[in-house]
């Protein structure tokens, strides 16, 4: 492949916008299409982005134009099935986290991938905020000698206009669609955390809904403790029910030979760090987070994902974030939920 790369996106809510965006501003990228079933917004996609735009995925496939790729960004319940649809209809994927709300169906999209040899990528970009870079690498050095714990604290607020307000309250805080807290806040960190360390077992969990009752049919907090098959004992700590504004993201290493804290309201700094005969560096600012109105979300690299597709579509390059990885996100929280019952 080495004319541009053709995208067209799938759900055009602020996510699936910012995709478009940063497709329109790359040069080596080209914007085809975009697809929403809300009416009300379609002269004004097709005036700012000067694209045709669809009322369904199936129109779309039934037009004459082609997208290499297609950037589903559409609520957590139609990843799979929309995935799916694309890659039979002969493009490469990008999908918004989560990948899909179980196993199952992450297995049937990668399974349809290989049956038509087209790519997968799955949307984790905390993966390319530099405190998260430098956590692999601390990692994978092992300066840090023996992990012996790593725990990750989300203390997030989404209050009743988050789930009650605007288009998206049909699957906000419904199970069914949405998933759980896990899945739709909090997928991100423990990608980061299954991307450090590897996979977990011996789950343990506490589940919590404080002031959530009337707006979601899942838990707003938790608490769950887990082994690292490679050695170490882990934790997740989260919650949606901060008072007023986000409070934290942070992950905090305690290893053998010195422990590092990366925190802020989103990963974004070195909290600390000691760790014997070595210095911390200075790494480059992070990037402001997803900006939602009145909420915040993980970094918005979301440029960073869409030249990953270009550079592993035309030249080879390794995919960040692989089908495989997502799959795993999924299948952990899926067992972190599986104590519920």
């Amino acid at each position: 492949m080495s004319s541009k790369v053709k995208f067209a996106i799938v759900g055009c809510g602020r996510i699936g916008k910012r995709h478009a965006s940063m497709v329109d501003v790359n040069a080596d990228t080209e914007l085809v299409a975009l697809i929403d079933v809300n009416k009300n917004i379609q002269e004004s996609l097709a005036e700012e982005f000067n694209v045709p735009v669809f009322l369904s995925i199936e129109s779309f496939m039934n037009s004459d134009i082609h997208a290499d790729v297609v950037n589903i960004c559409t609520p957590n319940y139609l990843h799979a099935s929309q995935a799916i649809a694309a890659l039979k209809n002969g493009s490469h994927v990008v999908i918004e986290k989560p990948m899909a709300l179980s196993k199952v169906d992450a297995e049937a999209v990668i399974h349809e991938s290989l049956k038509v040899n087209k790519r997968v990528f799955c949307v984790m970009q905390n993966r390319y905020s530099p405190p998260s870079r430098w956590l692999k690498e601390v990692v994978e050095s092992g300066v840090l000698g023996k992990v012996y714990m790593a725990n990750i604290n989300c203390f997030w607020n989404r209050d009743d206009d988050y789930y009650q307000g605007g288009a998206a309250s049909y699957w906000k805080g419904k199970l069914d669609k949405d998933g759980g807290t896990l899945f739709t806040q909090f997928s991100h960190f423990l990608d980061t955390m299954y991307w450090l360390f590897g996979d977990v077992t011996n789950i343990k969990a506490n589940f919590y809904d404080f002031n959530h009752q009337h707006t979601t049919e899942f838990e707003d907090s938790g608490i769950v403790q887990f082994d690292f098959v490679n050695g170490g004992a882990g934790s997740i700590n989260y919650s949606t029910a901060v008072y007023g504004q986000n409070m934290e993201s942070s992950l905090s290493i305690i290893g053998e030979k010195g422990s590092v804290k990366v925190g802020g309201q989103y990963m974004n700094e070195i909290v600390y760090c000691h760790i014997k005969d070595y210095e911390q560096p200075v790494l480059e600012d992070t990037l402001p987070p997803n900006d939602y109105g009145k909420y915040k979300g993980s970094a918005a690299n979301h440029q960073f994902v869409i030249q990953n597709v270009v550079d592993a579509l035309q030249g080879n390059k390794t995919v960040t974030t692989n089908s495989l990885e997502g799959l795993k996100v999924v299948e952990i929280i899926e067992n972190i939920y599986k104590l519920k019952k």
